[in-house]
């Protein structure tokens, strides 16, 4: 095996198997969430599969021809890559969600090539190595080939490939370029192999074709998520254009095209009450939206106060358009988009040039980290005005650390910061959407908010500043330096 056709054999395996850890937790977000625990168990099933994948790949080129280990490998690993995505499809529904089944799948869908790959790497070296005298100039030159075709792998997936291309195709492509060189090695070695590698190549195509097939469930592979504009079930006849936006495993938005004042969403009304509990009726409001989503709470405020104006950072450009293509988002009157990072786009913004900031931005389940510390809301601070108001989305379950936490972040910066919360929310075994509200300078009238969202005096479901803070005594508040979002929504971490 001459020099540049092993540095490029090697090249490429790196390359394909940091594509294909890039792509797990986009393809097994729809099933298991996107999670500190799915990337974790990508980046380590993948090194795991490395590492398999070395210690047997060395031991076979010591007792077969290297070269022929190296044609094998690649055949199987591009064909593995082929499978990952039906292999996804058809688990994800059946092992469910939780931190084993994460692991679980991307174990069963991407651990086989990966393996198959990591045995490329220790079978060129075998079949470059001459003598020990040019041993370190052979390994070292083929690792940092690998290295390279790693970050190479990782820096086109991320920033380029999956912005202009299908997950499907993308995966398509990562195995060509593995059956192309087994069949380039195939051809070097020997004209016997020439056809076995080209019915292989031919069953790929096949294959590709079943990678076609198994799209899984998303209607729109955007930048982040696997997205799905659908009729919504639990809107009623009465609502025939209701329509509910899916990002990964989650109903993410409600609305309906024909009533921009509907509020399907238990959350997004209580978002409402302390607006109107906030502000006079009817006044016009200039508000800043981290997330987008549906962009309910943008169409509501046009419908309600006209002349508003809502400044919307969601970060996904593709959940923009998939809004602007189904849900209407182009005709809401006074709406600006700015697609970005809430927390770097924030930065930007005006001092003082909002009444209203709603924190309504999610990576599945969770607030993403950067947007839940107490820096990020100094940030929102400073945007407000006097008198402005910051209401934000929460999402945790029993026993509520990571809502703990955040309210007493939120109140960290403004005091005047109440939970707006059903008691069963709050009681053993509850959760769900929380609201944590918080306004610029204690102009919240709390009695008139509770009596907006309770069903009895008896039970409140807006808890004052004081009835708050007794509910998080102890809790910690999170910093950039210290914000472990999803292990305080996982239960095993709640004790922290």
């Amino acid at each position: 095996m001459g020099p540049r056709l092993a540095r490029a054999v090697v090249l490429v395996a790196g390359a394909v198997i940091l594509v294909v850890e890039t792509l797990t937790t986009r393809l097994v977000a729809p099933y298991v969430g996107l999670t500190l625990e799915s990337t974790s168990a990508a980046i380590g099933v993948a090194l795991a599969g490395i590492a398999a994948g070395a210690a047997g790949g060395g031991r076979l080129a010591d007792r077969h021809e290297p070269r022929r280990v190296v044609t094998v490998a690649l055949v199987v690993g591009g064909l593995l890559v082929l499978a990952v995505r039906p292999l996804v499809t058809l688990f994800g529904p059946v092992l469910g969600a939780g931190p084993a089944a994460t692991v679980l799948l991307v174990g069963v869908s991407t651990l086989g090539p990966v393996v198959a790959l990591g045995v490329v790497a220790p079978a060129v070296v075998k079949a470059r190595l001459a003598d020990v005298a040019t041993a370190g100039e052979v390994v070292g030159g083929l690792s940092a080939a690998g290295t390279l075709g790693s970050l190479a792998g990782v820096f086109l997936t991320g920033f380029l490939l999956v912005a202009y291309l299908p997950l499907g195709v993308i995966l398509a492509l990562a195995a060509a370029a593995c059956l192309l060189l087994a069949l380039v090695l195939a051809t070097v070695a020997g004209t016997r192999r020439v056809p076995v590698v080209a019915a292989v190549v031919g069953l790929a195509a096949g294959l590709t074709v079943v990678l076609g097939v198994a799209q899984g469930p998303c209607q729109e592979n955007t930048t982040y998520y696997c997205a799905s504009v659908v009729a919504d079930p639990t809107a009623g006849p009465d609502r025939p254009r209701a329509r509910v936006l899916l990002l990964d495993d989650l109903r993410h938005s409600a609305v309906d095209l024909d009533d921009p004042t509907y509020l399907e969403f238990a959350y997004t009304q209580r978002f409402a009450a302390a607006i109107d509990t906030a502000f006079p009726a009817g006044r016009a409001l200039d508000a800043v939206h981290l997330g987008g989503g549906g962009f309910t709470l943008p169409r509501w405020l046009a419908a309600t106060r006209p002349g508003s104006d809502s400044t919307v950072l969601e970060l996904d450009p593709g959940v923009v358009a998939l809004g602007r293509a189904e849900l209407g988002v182009g005709a809401i009157p006074g709406l600006t988009v700015r697609t970005g990072d809430a927390r770097t786009s924030l930065a930007e913004v005006p001092d003082a040039s909002a009444d209203l900031v709603v924190g309504d931005a999610f990576g599945s389940r969770s607030v993403p980290w950067h947007l839940a510390t107490a820096e990020m809301v100094r940030e929102v601070d400073r945007v407000l005005r006097p008198g402005g108001l910051y209401v934000l989305n929460v999402i945790d379950n029993d026993p509520l650390a990571f809502l703990h936490a955040e309210v007493a972040t939120v109140a960290s910066v403004l005091p005047d910061t109440g939970l707006v919360a059903a008691p069963a929310q709050l009681a053993a075994g509850g959760g769900g959407n929380l609201v944590v509200v918080a306004t610029k300078d204690g102009a919240m009238r709390w009695d008139a908010l509770d009596a907006a969202v309770g069903d009895t005096r008896d039970t409140p479901d807006a808890l004052d500043p004081d009835a708050t803070a007794d509910l998080v005594r102890g809790a910690p508040v999170l910093t950039d330096d210290d914000a472990p979002v999803d292990q305080l929504l996982t239960p095993y971490t709640a004790a922290r």
